[in-house]
């Protein structure tokens, strides 16, 4: 009876060590590139409507911000996923940071450069010379492969997180995201048939902008965690576009607990732009895949740009997570 009895809570305590063990591979962390907005909705709205609960995952979204790199966090194992731009990451993994593309998640670059109408800007030639506005290191490779494909030499300017240098006349052209400064620009008081916009998308410079990631040992030990991630993100970004306010007031949920200076109107914009550049028109190709071709092309721009190394095959860079 004895020997019966120690086989049984041996079994209890095995079961209880499987139990623990597939607890332990369901929690994950995800950190967003930046502070919360509507750029990350699908994932508030997937943790929030359940979606990743009803896919295995016990999600924790971590707060992101400028005081937290994303890349930072994979290398250090502080987070599983994290979302970053396309250039950056293969920057990351031409540096050494074994890095995997689970899902692309924006199919067009929204980022932009403005100028006045009344500056006498209106084509790329005109900026020849004049005073840019640009920001940090990441945010400079299309303006700089844009001046080379133009032959522009601009005077470059460090360029904060506000539009103020623009609105004050102390830039002639300000780098812009058009899901966010540009519509700050319009809520200044500034029309926009007063603007020049210059998408870089409409350039030949289009590049895909924020991914998933994950490092490389993640996808090859629990690639169904990875999937699953991936599925339930996906629906949570299906269900933000069927139903904006609810998203919204999501969104809202989370920026009021970080304090962050926005409002509903900058939000519900900024959704739907998310909505514009993650489901643009004319994309034969399902939500959260990173075409080849586009991959290719942004490995080109980083290489005029001066990138070195050696750069991954597209086959060993995007780890198709995407259900078919």
């Amino acid at each position: 009876m004895r020997i019966v009895w120690s086989i049984f809570t041996a079994l209890l305590l095995l079961g209880a060590v499987d139990s623990l063990a597939q607890e332990s591979s369901r929690r994950v962390s995800y950190l967003p590139h930046w502070l919360p907005q509507s750029q990350f909705a699908g994932y508030y709205v997937a943790c929030e409507k359940g979606f990743y609960r009803k896919h295995g995952i016990d999600i924790e979204i971590l707060r992101g911000g400028p005081d937290r790199s994303a890349m930072e966090y994979l290398r250090r194992g502080r987070a599983d996923f994290a979302s970053s731009f396309l250039s950056c990451a293969i920057r990351e993994r031409v540096r050494g940071l074994r890095l995997i593309n689970i899902a692309q998640i924006i199919q067009r670059s929204t980022q932009l450069l403005i100028a006045k109408k009344s500056g006498g800007i209106k084509s790329p030639k005109d900026m020849d010379g004049r005073r840019v506005g640009l920001w940090g290191a990441d945010f400079q490779v299309l303006p700089k492969a844009f001046f080379m494909k133009y032959d522009l030499n601009v005077k470059e300017i460090e360029q904060g997180p506000t539009m103020n240098l623009f609105l004050r006349g102390a830039v002639d052209v300000a780098s812009a995201m058009w899901y966010n400064e540009y519509h700050t620009v319009l809520n200044s008081g500034v029309n926009e048939d007063e603007l020049t916009t210059f998408f870089f998308s409409d350039h030949c410079v289009n590049l895909p902008e924020d991914g998933l990631y994950a490092l490389e040992d993640t996808c090859k030990k629990d690639p169904e965690k990875c999937r699953r991630f991936v599925t339930a993100s996906l629906e949570g970004w299906a269900y933000a576009f069927r139903r904006p306010e609810e998203a919204l007031d999501i969104v809202m949920k989370y920026v009021d607990e970080a304090n962050v200076a926005t409002n509903r109107c900058h939000q519900k914009w900024m959704l739907e732009r998310m909505k514009d550049v993650i489901l643009p028109p004319g994309l034969n190709v399902p939500v959260g895949v990173l075409r080849e071709e586009d991959y290719v092309n942004v490995v080109k721009v980083l290489e005029t740009g001066g990138l070195e190394g050696e750069v991954p095959a597209y086959s060993s860079f995007f780890l198709n997570c995407v259900e078919q």
